[in-house]
């Protein structure tokens, strides 16, 4: 069985199972078994046992659960809530304040959790209605929760950073250092988005009110003072080098649980959902990871590292039109596929690839979570609008979510853009503290 052959059918044969129904993860780990015990044998199982294995015994793994399990937990207490009254108190009497303070939010929540799909789901719980409420331009108000609830791809500590590092052997402190500067000046460009479109469309958003609400110290206290501990403790902990990610995770889960023991609000059925919860979550990404995984470690076994590295080495184009073509890859994908399956099942390939072509794979990291942020929001399968769509009253539909996004994909299509021509703007944080 030639690679090339090997290749049209792991290729194929995943996108035909993902077709009909199956699962990626168990569509590429079933397959892969398959052609790998047909080519070498029941020798094969041992592979797959010690890849598995390899990848459930990664200390850095626990991290993941962890920031899902303190995102989930904030999500069933009313913490974003008060959030949003002490910030409207703030921001709402301001020209398209709401909207500032909706992305102001999600930028809060990408800085602690790093959890997508729940930051847009609690954002289209909390901030729709009131935009609506108010008369704010409905495309402007979607785009806005869509946008910045996709935040959690770039800005630490993200999930898909956490598993770019592990999957292409890469520090995630430094994934982390990277994407620190890009994340948070892509949600300075959402805002200046904001207020150059209001500034220009006036009718976007309602006039101010006249009556002003007093900004109280118990308003910081209970909605903002929590939200400015737990990004400390992140933060702190990450960037000063006090402890590893994992450690810093189990740590922001205990003062979460502190957090909202204080405010009365932990009980043992918000436990038990905030748990349930996790372990949905987590057995997808770990399935998907150990069937991707064994996909990638058969096809490499088989010599497929060693073809597509020549295949695209021997191409005849500047280096950097590689990583273009690559990048081009990402966002066809993301079309059809949730970031997990591109991660697993493109990065172990092509990160060598970036590498052998002298480029940093650190750079490469962060350039993958902003073409995932473009895929995240574009259609048809654009998690984000169905995410939102869950929550949303019935007349706002797919098409008008869909509608909504194409500015904020534009300025995610620009910041890929300039990473690409400047990775220095990534690179010079985590070059810093070396």
């Amino acid at each position: 069985m030639s690679i090339e052959l090997v290749s049209v059918l792991l290729v194929g044969g995943v996108f035909a199972l993902m077709i009909i129904g199956v699962p990626l993860a168990f569509a590429a780990g079933s397959l892969a078994m398959l052609i790998g015990y047909l080519k070498f044998g029941p020798a094969v199982i041992a592979l797959a046992h010690k890849t598995v294995y390899g990848l459930a015994t990664e200390y850095s793994l626990l991290s993941v659960p962890l920031f899902i399990l303190m995102a989930t937990l904030l999500e069933r207490s009313r913490l974003a809530l008060d959030l949003y009254d002490g910030l409207y108190k703030v921001f709402g009497n301001l020209k398209g304040g709401v909207a500032t303070l909706t992305l102001v939010i999600s930028v809060f929540m990408a800085a602690i959790s790093g959890i997508i799909g729940g930051e847009i789901v609690l954002l289209g719980l909390i901030a729709l209605p009131q935009m609506m409420r108010l008369n704010y331009d409905h495309k402007l108000s979607i785009g806005i929760i869509c946008a910045g609830g996709s935040l959690g791809t770039m800005v630490p500590p993200s999930i898909v950073l956490i598993i770019y590092g592990l999957t292409a052997d890469v520090s995630v402190h430094k994934l982390f250092l990277a994407s620190f500067v890009p994340g948070f000046a892509l949600a300075f460009a959402y805002f200046a988005y904001i207020y150059i479109r209001c500034t220009l469309n006036p009718s976007l958003t309602p006039k101010p009110s006249e009556a002003a609400v007093p900004f109280t110290k118990n308003d910081f206290i209970r909605g903002i003072l929590p939200f400015l501990v737990l990004i400390g403790i992140v933060f702190g902990c990450i960037y000063g080098g006090i402890t590893s990610i994992t450690e810093a995770a189990a740590i922001a889960v205990g003062t979460t649980l502190i957090i909202i023991f204080l405010r009365s609000e932990l009980n043992v059925t918000m436990l038990w959902q905030a748990l349930t919860r996790t372990l949905q979550s987590c057995g997808i990404i770990l399935w998907i990871t150990f069937g991707a995984a064994v996909l990638i470690a058969i096809y490499n076994l088989s010599g497929g590292q060693r073809y597509v590295t020549g295949l695209i080495t021997g191409l005849d184009i500047p280096p950097i039109m590689t990583i273009m073509i690559m990048m081009t890859i990402f966002i066809v994908l993301g079309l059809f596929m949730d970031w997990i399956g591109i991660l697993l099942l493109t990065i172990p390939i092509f990160v060598p690839i970036v590498t052998q072509l002298g480029y940093d794979p650190v750079w490469f990291g962060v350039l993958f979570s902003l073409t995932m942020q473009v895929a995240f929001l574009s259609p048809p399968f654009g998690p984000a609008a169905f995410y939102l769509k869950s929550v949303a009253p019935p007349e706002i539909t797919l098409q008008t979510i869909f509608a909504s996004l194409w500015p904020f994909m534009l300025i995610q299509l620009a910041f890929l853009a300039l990473m690409l021509a400047f990775p220095s703007i990534a690179l010079w944080l985590p070059n810093a503290f070396n």
